[in-house]
């Protein structure tokens, strides 16, 4: 069995051109999370498994980033 890591993230939103021209600004859809992962790319699977339904139809406006200990 591979040896897990220490990783947090958190999820933003970010507005398009138009949208930040009328003062929207960037909202935390995903308070920062501490989980235990293989790798950076099954922490992204487990956490783009927390967007929220709302957000599905906007996912080229959706940020996750990612620390890793």
């Amino acid at each position: 069995m591979e040896k897990q890591r220490l990783f947090q993230y958190a999820i933003i939103w970010h507005p398009t051109k138009d949208e930040a021209k009328t003062g929207t600004k960037s909202l935390l859809v995903q308070d920062i999370k501490t989980i235990l992962a293989t790798d950076d790319r099954s922490l992204l699977i487990l956490a783009s498994r927390e967007i929220p339904s709302t957000y599905l139809n906007q996912l080229e406006q959706i940020e996750i980033v990612i620390r890793s200990f």
